[in-house]
């Protein structure tokens, strides 16, 4: 497989939770094993829209278990002989191949997935990717001639974070988050209202910095409504004496 793939620099590794669980979408051929309409594969293809359940194949990382996945949107984009052109958007976690394998099962004449290339991965998208040696060449040049270029292929942090729930915290409260303490309520300049507890959520600066990734421990609404812990700090982010202390 081939694609969209977030990597992750330096500090930044320490977000790698929150890239976990992105939706994905991706493009492939699948080759039909009989000739067939094209009106029967779009039809079949459709069945597989919604919430499925799949067996992960044998060689996998997981446990071979029937689970069950979202698949958001199932495309014929073309096709050439008996192999079809497809693009499908699902939930993270499920097995495009075992899509493809019982399609061709539902019709009747058996398919298997060919190539597949991830387009998309949450909201990192294709057109956004650069290649590896163009990262390794910019990183050469800054090095050597100051050349700032690299800035244009690397992404802040803090695009990472933009699908989680977000707490905009006080600057006074910055210094103790940095220092692994909780997040209390009265840290709270403003919070979004689709969070709930046991979220894991952004914990932001007025300016926009991410400081940490942490686990709500309420509701968006308790949070308004209660003087006490509203999050659980996880994983640092932001460098420390960035903001002064007390």
């Amino acid at each position: 497989m081939t694609g969209v793939l977030p990597v992750t620099l330096d500090n930044a590794c320490k977000i790698i939770p929150a890239l976990q669980g992105l939706d994905k979408e991706y493009v492939g051929i699948m080759h039909l094993h009989k000739n067939i309409s094209d009106e029967k594969v779009i039809e079949v293809m459709q069945k597989f829209v919604g919430e499925i359940k799949q067996m992960p194949p044998v060689r996998s990382a997981v446990a071979r278990r029937e689970r069950k996945r979202s698949v958001y949107s199932f495309e014929f984009l073309d096709r050439k002989n008996n192999d079809v052109a497809f693009r499908i958007s699902c939930e993270a976690g499920t097995y495009v191949r075992v899509v493809c394998h019982q399609l061709g099962k539902d019709l009747g004449i058996g398919a298997n997935m060919k190539e597949l290339r991830r387009t998309k991965a949450g909201r990192f998208s294709e057109n956004q990717s650069v290649k590896m040696q163009d990262i390794v060449d910019a990183y050469y040049f800054w090095k050597e001639d100051g050349d700032e270029k690299i800035k244009e292929l690397i992404l802040p942090v803090e695009a990472a974070i933009e699908h989680l729930g977000k707490i905009i915290i006080k600057d006074s409260a910055v210094s103790s988050i940095v220092n692994g303490s909780p997040l209390y309520s009265n840290g709270i300049c403003k919070v979004m209202k689709d969070i709930e507890k046991d979220d894991l959520i952004a914990l932001m600066t007025l300016k926009g910095e991410l400081v940490a990734l942490a686990k709500s421990n309420m509701s968006a609404g308790e949070m308004i409504r209660k003087k006490a812990m509203a999050a659980k700090t996880d994983r640092v982010i932001l460098q420390k004496g960035t903001y002064p202390g007390k």
